[in-house]
């Protein structure tokens, strides 16, 4: 009679037991298709995990303290992801029995040079022993905090070689937008982002995308079809991308619109409704976040990030950072799932 372990799980599904181990502990590197496939075996022979390793680590981390620090007010939740981030973290941090710590940090009001900054006290006279970083934050602010403890960041990439992210392949997943646009017929295609006060690296990554799919699908790329992106470049408001993006479409015959986020993508869908445009009738929109639509406006094509899937990692990684602060530096990408939405449509006169 066949062990009841995870090689039997393997040779059953033909997977290695990496690939098994990491499935059952929910790992971002497996798919999650995988990771289904890996776990309904498991419940079917009736598996389950030993408690010995489980309890042990819980034990351990009993005593550690991370801070989470986020690169917003603490009121501005308005079409925000980082509540989702938040719940990933939390229900890791329960099992794994670690303490959080949240903290709401206005990145244009962190001044690194400054001691008197609120975070350097906490993690001088506090029980941090790791930090987690939501949003974008200067490169000195992080190297600063990378500098005193441990630090992952979740969906932004940083220069600081001290510091892991866990990501979503943003690239592949603009890529693929790109694709749902000319699959409906569109060849005029532009890309957009907001200006923020401190901006990070995902619109200029995810712009990396939507360069990469009109190059490998032979269509034209057009400077001026790319807004808030280049660094000498006029930096649009909402309003004026609006205004923007409604003469390329009636003087250039621009017929979709690549954003760079879902909250980029309904506010421009609200501001092209104001203008007469419809969305998709008249012009088509994609976002990226797969967050649920505002009231009175139609969900957009998007790319549905798995963030509480990213949050749970990133504890998981910083707690091994703690325990080996010389490992390699770690970028873990997690895929992202399309969202067809309905605001993708075939060009007007098509």
């Amino acid at each position: 009679m066949e062990s009841l372990n995870q090689d039997l799980i393997a040779k059953r599904l033909n997977i290695s037991r990496t690939t098994v181990s990491r499935s059952l502990a929910n790992h971002p590197a497996i798919s999650a298709e995988t990771r289904a496939r890996v776990q309904s075996m498991a419940e079917e022979l009736g598996y389950r995990p030993s408690p010995g390793r489980t309890a042990r680590r819980a034990k351990a981390n009993q005593n550690i303290t991370v801070g989470v620090l986020i690169g917003v007010p603490a009121e501005n939740v308005a079409m925000a992801t980082f509540p989702y981030l938040l719940k990933g973290i939390r229900d890791a941090a329960e099992v794994k029995r670690v303490a959080v710590d949240i903290h709401y940090q206005p990145p244009g009001e962190f001044h690194p040079e400054s001691s008197r900054q609120p975070i350097f006290r906490q993690i001088r006279y506090g029980d941090w022993r790791g930090a987690l970083l939501i949003y974008p934050f200067s490169e000195p602010a992080v190297d600063t905090i990378a500098k005193k403890i441990s630090t992952v960041s979740l969906l932004e990439n940083y220069d600081n070689p001290l510091v892991d992210t866990i990501d979503t392949d943003e690239v592949a997943g603009i890529v693929t937008l790109v694709r749902q646009l000319v699959a409906a017929g569109h060849q005029r295609i532009g890309y957009l982002t907001w200006n923020y006060t401190v901006a990070g690296h995902w619109g200029l990554q995810r712009f990396g995308g939507y360069v990469e799919a009109l190059f490998s699908l032979g269509l034209e790329f057009a400077p001026s079809r790319v807004l808030n992106i280049h660094k000498n470049s006029p930096r649009l408001n909402a309003a004026q991308l609006c205004d923007e993006v409604v003469r390329q479409i009636r003087e250039e015959g621009v017929t979709a619109w690549v954003c760079a986020a879902d909250h980029q993508a309904y506010q421009l869908m609200q501001d092209l409704q104001v203008r007469g445009i419809r969305v998709p009738e008249d012009c088509s929109v994609t976002g990226f976040d797969g967050l649920e639509p505002p009231p009175g406006l139609r969900r957009v094509a998007s790319m549905q990030v798995p963030h509480e899937d990213i949050g749970a990692a990133a504890l998981s990684r910083l707690l091994n950072r703690i325990l080996h602060p010389n490992s390699p530096r770690r970028k873990i990408l997690v895929e992202a799932r399309l969202v067809p939405g309905d605001t993708i449509a075939p060009p007007p006169h098509a």
